[in-house]
């Protein structure tokens, strides 16, 4: 039996990388004759890069800023001329000081500095994961640390962050990094906001980031002001486009500046690990996650996992910390069977801080069962 272990993280207990281990030694320890080929995966956020160089890939440090200009150390992966940038990794929710927000003025800037140190080491296509971002300031951050001038009217340059843009009018592209212009961006990202108004950036993400009601008219007028100005320099508006509003606007500004076009996260992350080729010689999948919800059929790494299982015809087996959907959506979604760790230890508390052994559990139930 030849079975692959393809989970995501399961978040705030376990990496991708460690929930594969404990499922792989609990399979083994049931049936160590058995073939298992340990695959984490991600779904274009936080974990992607770990992804990416646990199926080979180098990780490379860099030292950058985080979303309020202190300094951090952000990891990315590379192989050959291909990068894999995690925004979260520069300039997430995680990395504000003391966990205090600054909706206001945090920016991106420490996510272009990480993009502008792969594309002086050589990268020609770089993948951005968007997700868990601290600012609202439509990618204008990124850019500034790219080498575009955002100036005021009156030719002075306008401070970081959301808020300041306001005051933007127009944008200096001349002195942009030239590996930027020439280099293939890819988001990987799944939500299909647009920049501006109900559904964009700023309703609904920057209260997430801190924004008080005051806070989000400031940063609605600000992006608009924003979106002006970058449709006057390229000459096309992309404010609306699907993904615009993704990580406080990022998708807006690498859609508008560095032509980026996105794609599910899964997919891209599937690639990147050449999960295709595992599969083919595969028995058996196994993924999972911490928890199978509405927003796992949206597009979360477990579906992607079992989409390209089922397309081949291999059974999959999910694995979660518990599960809301029902029967239907799961046999839906392609699982043969599900696993949940809440129906081994219901006291949550409990079920994370021994997620590693009840998931060398359920491996070996999976044996039995298999």
């Amino acid at each position: 039996m030849r079975v692959v272990v393809a989970p995501d993280k399961f978040k705030g207990s376990l990496t991708a990388a460690d929930v594969a281990d404990a499922l792989a030694a609990g399979i083994l320890d049931g049936k160590p004759e058995w073939t298992v080929h340990r695959v984490p995966v991600a779904d274009g956020g936080d974990g992607t890069v770990a992804a990416a160089v646990a199926a080979g890939w180098q990780a490379v440090s860099v030292a950058t800023e985080g979303p309020t200009g202190a300094p951090v150390v952000a990891t990315y992966a590379r192989r050959g001329s291909a990068a894999v940038v995690e925004l979260a990794a520069a300039v997430g929710l995680v990395l504000l000081p003391n966990g205090r927000a600054e909706p206001l003025t945090a920016s991106t800037f420490g996510l272009g500095l990480v993009i502008k140190d792969a594309l002086e080491r050589g990268a020609t296509e770089i993948v951005i994961g968007l997700g868990g971002s601290a600012s609202t300031d439509g990618g204008a951050g990124m850019m500034q640390a790219l080498g575009a001038r955002i100036l005021n009217a009156d030719g002075s340059e306008v401070p970081r962050g959301g808020a300041a843009l306001a005051g933007a009018a127009r944008i200096d592209l001349s002195e942009l990094v030239p590996a930027a212009a020439a280099a293939t961006f890819v988001l990987a990202c799944d939500v299909d906001n647009p920049l501006l108004g109900d559904n964009g950036a700023t309703a609904v993400y920057a209260p997430q980031k801190g924004a008080d009601a005051a806070d989000l008219v400031v940063l609605e007028a600000a992006l608009a002001q924003w979106a002006s100005i970058a449709a006057a320099a390229i000459g096309r508006d992309v404010s609306t486009e699907p993904g615009a509003g993704a990580a406080g606007g990022t998708g807006f500004g690498a859609m508008a500046f560095l032509d980026a076009q996105q794609r599910p996260g899964i997919d891209i992350v599937l690639e990147m690990v050449g999960f295709d080729s595992v599969l083919a010689a595969a028995d058996l999948v196994v993924t999972g996650e911490g928890s199978l919800d509405e927003q796992s059929l949206a597009g979360k790494a477990p579906i992607g996992v079992a989409t390209r299982a089922q397309a081949v015809g291999v059974p999959v087996v999910a694995v979660a910390g518990r599960s809301v959907l029902s029967d239907e959506q799961l046999r839906s979604a392609g699982f043969t069977e599900v696993y949940t760790l809440s129906d081994i230890e219901p006291v949550l508390e409990r079920s994370i801080a021994n997620a590693a052994e009840l998931l060398e559990g359920v491996g070996r139930r999976i044996t039995e069962q298999f």
